[in-house]
């Protein structure tokens, strides 16, 4: 009986042991700062990347990158590894046909010679700046794409967490709550 009650104590420490390691291998969560590593491509084609530069850091639960992403780097660990698909709708969206709208050709400056496919900085009312592709020239008009560049595409991206930490709380500022 005595050499039971020994190896169940050894087993329940083990135990112990093990599950304090899990302690100190945090996973991607709300509530964490993240910082990671990434290429993005669309089409089979790169379009960006961090690698060898300077890694993306995001909030977790504070809607800092797109929905999608951030679903699936959910429960990850650092120096993880993964490719994550994204469908648009989780994404920029899909493309928006009400986003398409006409301008007179004497809207733009006249030194400018538009071509379908350049894109213009737009200024909102507020002064914020987002782009503008130009999609169809008439004969007095012009017609611009207000969506994201990247609405109606599917993302796949590579991705490796690098640091995970707990977020440092603003003064006042409560942190998101899990869902």
């Amino acid at each position: 009986m005595k050499k039971f009650l020994s190896a169940g104590i050894v087993f329940l420490m083990a135990g112990m042991l093990n599950l304090s390691a899990y302690a100190d291998d945090p996973v991607v969560g709300v509530g964490k700062k993240i910082t990671l590593d990434y290429t993005l491509t669309v089409d089979n084609k790169e379009v960006e990347t961090s690698v060898g530069k300077v890694p993306l850091t995001y909030l977790a639960g504070n809607r800092n990158i797109i929905p999608g992403l951030e679903a699936q780097l959910n429960g990850m660990h650092m120096n993880e590894e993964k490719v994550v698909h994204v469908a648009a709708k989780d994404a920029y969206g899909d493309v928006d046909p009400k986003a398409f709208k006409e301008f007179p050709l004497t809207s733009l400056p006249k030194t400018m010679t538009p071509k379908v496919g350049m894109i213009l900085q737009a200024t909102a009312p507020d002064g914020s700046k987002f782009p503008a592709v130009i999609t169809e020239l008439k004969a007095d008009k012009v017609v611009l794409n207000f969506n994201h560049p990247l609405a109606g595409k599917s993302l796949t991206f590579k991705v490796k967490i690098l640091k995970i930490e707990n977020a440092p709380a603003a003064p006042g500022a409560a942190l998101p709550q899990a869902k």
